[in-house]
C-alpha cells in the first residue's frame, strides 16, 4: 500500500463510524432504501455505495484493488461535502442522516441521544 493509499484507508476507517453488522442492518431499513438521489427509480446511490463499503470493510487491507481506493476516496469526499451542510436542530430522523448512514457515517455517534 502506498502513501497515498495508506492516507485514504485512514480517512475511511475515521469517517466511516458504523460497524458493518450496524451498517448491514441499516440498509434494510426502509428508510435507506428512501434516502438519497434515486436514478431512474431504482437503487440509490448511497445506498449501492453502502452495499460497496460493506465489501471493503470485509475485504483485508492488503487485499483492496485500486477500484476500492478509488471508492474509498469518493466515501471521504462525500461524508465530507455532506457533513458541511448539517441542518439545524434535531437530525435524527432527517434525510440528512439517513443519506450520510448510507455512505457508512451515523453524524450521531458519540452524541448524547437516545437509540
Amino acid at each position: 500500500m502506498d502513501e497515498q493509499q495508506q492516507q485514504t484507508w485512514n480517512e475511511f476507517r475515521e469517517l466511516v463510524n458504523m460497524k458493518p453488522s450496524q451498517l448491514a442492518k441499516w440498509l434494510e431499513t426502509a428508510e435507506s432504501l428512501d434516502a438519497g438521489q434515486h436514478k431512474d427509480g431504482g437503487e440509490s446511490t448511497g445506498h449501492a455505495s453502502g452495499r460497496r463499503i460493506l465489501s471493503i470493510l470485509h475485504t483485508r487491507k492488503d487485499d483492496l484493488t485500486d477500484a476500492d481506493h478509488q471508492h474509498m476516496r469518493k466515501v471521504v469526499g462525500y461524508i465530507r461535502r455532506h457533513l458541511a451542510q448539517r441542518p439545524a436542530g434535531d437530525v435524527r430522523d432527517t434525510r440528512w442522516r439517513h443519506s450520510l448512514m448510507n455512505w457508512g457515517h451515523d453524524p450521531l455517534t458519540g452524541e448524547d441521544h437516545p437509540s
